[in-house]
């Protein structure tokens, strides 16, 4: 049984629900799952979980991201990447690199941001995207993101490329977006490549192609991320044979709590390296919230 992440360099053109689906295929099991949605038309780093590894989603760090994105001046979608209906095509060489880098300035650190209609957020149960297709438009509330970093790459008028460091949540469609405003002339995306998201990152990935290659070399393991690695952002408790056992009748030894542990802080509880449990500190006590079978 595999266990454990994997990190695929999601293809253009297919959903991140797809590559699930084909990972699946290829390691002929059904307990795979994603973090991170990425478009369809993105690229970049999807992180996979197989087996045991769907268990540390809902404790992964993926809090910051990064994306390589390219930009046109001068169109408008409804989308607001190439893939939309055009709805406003408008002159943009009176926008320099000079107003560029201005605007990328201004959208640079704490930003209130609304989500685009062609998303998966919900209002009244129902995917924005979908009343999107229909043609509703509804208001949305805007989001606090931050963005550390909005570097312009390379300027050839009217594609712009930039490099953006954001926290989860941000919509780069919707920066592009904002940046055409800023410019009086509108700007969509035409690429977009995540290279960050949280401990994940895309020197690590596989193709789909790849991993094929090497399930059918079975050279897996080589790859496999295990899941205690990716919650190295949380305090270790290691325990001996006798907390253990009590562990795997779930229950928490006392001592095992952190007096520096937050309210509502998570623990990974730890035996010879290998991840046992994840507890949540809840009323000044810690209670097991995911058991991990030792792979």
């Amino acid at each position: 049984m595999v266990d454990g992440f994997l990190i695929i360099d999601k293809p253009a053109g297919c959903s991140s629900h797809d590559v699930v689906n084909r990972v699946r295929r290829i390691l002929a099991t059904k307990k795979v799952g994603h973090t991170g949605t990425l478009d369809p038309f993105a690229t970049g780093v999807l992180p996979i979980a197989v087996g045991e590894g769907t268990k540390a989603i809902p404790f992964l760090d993926e809090g910051e991201k990064c994306y390589l994105a390219t930009l046109q001046l001068g169109i408008t979608t409804d989308t607001l990447d190439i893939t939309g209906t055009v709805l406003r095509e408008a002159d943009s060489t009176q926008a320099g690199e000079a107003d560029l880098l201005r605007a990328m300035a201004d959208l640079t650190g704490e930003i209130d941001q609304v989500p685009p209609m062609f998303s998966a957020i919900k209002q009244g149960g129902q995917p924005l995207y979908k009343l999107a297709r229909k043609g509703i438009e509804v208001e949305r509330t805007a989001r606090r993101v931050l963005i550390k970093r909005f570097e312009l790459l390379a300027f050839e008028p009217p594609l712009a490329q930039a490099e953006v460091h954001c926290s989860r949540g941000t919509y780069v469609r919707t920066l592009a977006d904002d940046l055409g405003r800023m410019l009086n002339c509108g700007a969509c995306l035409t690429e977009l490549r995540r290279t960050m998201s949280g401990p994940f990152r895309l020197e690590q990935a596989l193709s789909l192609e790849e991993l094929e290659a090497v399930v059918a070399g079975d050279a897996i393991d080589q790859y496999l991320l295990q899941p205690l690695a990716m919650l190295s952002h949380l305090p270790r408790i290691e325990l001996d044979a006798d907390e253990v056992r009590l562990v795997r009748n779930g229950q928490v030894p006392y001592r095992c709590l952190l007096p520096e542990l937050p309210e509502e802080g998570c623990c990974c509880l730890v035996a010879e390296g290998v991840l046992l449990a994840v507890a949540r500190k809840r009323q000044g006590r810690l209670v097991l919230q995911r058991g991990f079978v030792a792979s």
